[in-house]
């Protein structure tokens, strides 16, 4: 006998079929999207560490500085 299920309103679901196991694209599909993500994730994480780092840039304006005393 085939089990029932229903959702919180009380609709009836459809049963749930047994499929296959997930094709070979969508496993790499999978595996890229994730892997995309976290790179991401990694790379805002490392870009708001390096930018909000005080004393990161002072280097960079005294380099800038230095620079537009030669050009003017």
């Amino acid at each position: 006998m085939e089990r029932l299920r229903y959702e919180p309103f009380g609709e009836r679901l459809a049963p749930e079929r047994e499929e296959g196991s997930a094709s070979r694209a969508s496993k790499y599909l999978l595996w890229a999207g994730t892997g995309l993500f976290w790179s991401l994730v990694v790379g805002i994480v490392l870009a708001r560490a390096v930018f909000f780092e005080p004393g990161v840039f002072d280097s960079f304006s005294r380099f800038a500085a230095y620079a537009t005393g030669l050009i003017f």
